[in-house]
């Protein structure tokens, strides 16, 4: 295994050699940076080309420049990297990557790790349902969202989703024909889950429509919208919800003790409520919410432990993803308790349209200034999640459909083994091995930034900067932006046939 690993080291880095000295050459010989100087009518214009080719070495043939570039940038080794200064700016690059990287890692993350799981997750459904309405549904929506163009969705995300909510939101009521529209869609979709006999369809509609109804009407005549909360009794009401929903998935209700020890976790959560609050008031931060988190899920594993002796896998599983929900819903809470007077601080404006944060907002306060950071991704990562969405529905789709008609499958079937264990500890495992490339990939592109997202929402990310420095033919710049992609890109490959070997055991790496 070792062996593997290093061979792989070294294929990988004799791979970013050869990208690097091919793009760093083809880049410089496809344009000049000094072209909109000679232009210029300065009288000392051939003063500030002498200067600046001195400078960046223009006078160098490429490729022994290259080596020059890659002597500076090798200084990681000793923790000192240099990719040169930016002709466009005079900044050093390393300067322009540190500022650029954490907005595309804040952009980007999030929306690829909602695509992922949102799009796996309705593609196993989809398979598991082949052939019927929610497949169909489901394999319509994914063909219309993967042939819609990024800038497009962007424009409609603010035209409808921050414009006219924001619109919305200075007299928030909901119509009663809007509510009954709206209420109707929602019962559509969730009767279409459910799926079932026509009988059962219409009942779920029906159901699902009232209850729509019913929590549209009370938000719009409480004024929920202007300051919303889920309260204890909320937070307990979609904790024990989602704490049932995860035990009839993993584990199926007939399992007690995985339903028990669920519930348990839930209601440590919910206990937990109102000591989180008194401390997020006082001196809320970040190490205060990963240290509640990683209390949270210390204390669920020992719930699912203790509570059975065999096949623990699916208790605890249940145990602490329903602590994860539960200190979800009560971070969320806390959120809310802000909302208010945010937006109060945005002049009635919450949700944001352009930039990374809002450079006029006056608060101190950690919840304030951590909406003002939720609400500028809302949009760019909305566009992104839909478009990454329908790709993985499809692949993952694709993937567990094949699975599902090996033979090893029907054996497991014809043994009596329940549904669910087949689907995921059977097919699931196996599924996963083609996505595993897409998705080590997509991590890997994860700072290579979204150029058009970030210029249609104003981001100072890497696909910006990547942008400006093709248009500025800065070639220093350029570099600094496709050295880190690049270096990401053979990791992930790298990463993605490991993770193989431990996907499916008949795979042997030998040295």
């Amino acid at each position: 295994m070792l062996s593997y690993v290093g061979r792989r080291i070294g294929i990988a880095l004799l791979i970013l050699f050869g990208s690097t000295f091919l793009s760093y050459n083809l880049a410089a010989y496809s344009g000049d940076p000094l072209a909109a100087i000679r232009e210029s009518t300065d009288p000392k214009k051939e003063t500030i080309i002498a200067e600046l080719t001195k400078a960046y070495q223009l006078d160098v043939p490429p490729p022994a420049r290259y080596f020059l570039w890659l002597q500076k940038v090798l200084g990681v080794l000793i923790g000192k990297p240099d990719f040169g200064i930016a002709v466009s700016t005079r900044i050093p690059v390393i300067d322009s990557l540190a500022l650029a990287i954490p907005n595309t890692v804040r952009l980007v993350t999030l929306a690829t790790i909602l695509a992922i799981v949102i799009g796996i997750t309705f593609g196993i459904i989809s398979a598991i349902r082949q052939y019927s309405r929610l497949d169909y549904s489901l394999t319509f929506l994914a063909f219309v969202l993967f042939s819609l163009p990024i800038f497009w969705v962007a424009v409609l995300l603010k035209e409808y989703m921050a414009i006219g909510f924001n619109d919305f939101l200075a007299k928030p009521q909901i119509e009663l024909q809007w509510n009954l529209i709206a209420s109707l869609i929602l019962g559509l979709i969730v009767a279409g889950f459910v799926g079932g006999t026509r009988k059962r369809f219409l009942i779920s509609w029906g159901v699902a429509f009232a209850i729509f109804f019913a929590l549209f009407f009370f938000a719009s005549a409480t004024n929920w919208f202007l300051n919303p909360s889920l309260g204890i009794i909320g937070v307990a009401v979609l904790g024990g919800l989602t704490s049932v929903g995860l035990c009839h998935v993993f584990a199926g209700l007939q399992n007690k003790k995985a339903f028990y020890a669920g519930l348990t976790s839930a209601g440590i959560g919910v206990a937990m409520y109102y000591p989180f609050n008194l401390l997020a008031n006082g001196s809320a931060n970040y190490q205060m919410i990963i240290g509640f988190a990683l209390l949270m899920l210390v204390v669920s594993y020992f719930v699912g432990y203790l509570f059975t002796k065999v096949d623990k896998g699916p208790v605890i599983t249940v145990s602490m993803l329903s602590a994860v929900f539960i200190s979800l819903y009560t971070v969320l809470d806390r959120f809310m308790q802000s909302w208010q007077q945010y937006f109060v601080e945005t002049d009635g404006r919450p949700i944001q349209t352009m930039s990374a944060y809002n450079i006029t907002l006056d608060s101190n306060d950690f919840w304030i200034i951590n909406l003002d950071i939720i609400t500028h991704l809302i949009l760019p990562t909305t566009a992104l999640t839909l478009i990454s969405f329908a790709g993985y529905l499809r692949y993952s789709r694709a993937s567990v459909l094949e699975v599902l008609s090996m033979d090893y499958v029907r054996t497991a079937r014809a043994k009596g083994i329940p549904e669910r264990e087949v689907i995921l500890r059977h097919a699931l495992r196996n599924a996963m091995i083609p996505l595993t490339t897409l998705i080590a990939f997509d991590i890997a592109g994860l700072l290579g930034g979204a150029i058009i997202t970030e210029n249609v929402f104003g981001w100072r990310g890497m696909g910006s900067l990547a942008a400006e420095a093709i248009g500025a033919q800065d070639l220093n710049l350029l570099m600094g932006t496709f050295s880190i992609t690049a270096f990401l890109a053979v990791m992930a490959t790298l990463a993605a046939d490991v993770i193989y070997t431990v996907l499916d055991p008949r795979i042997r790496i030998r040295g």
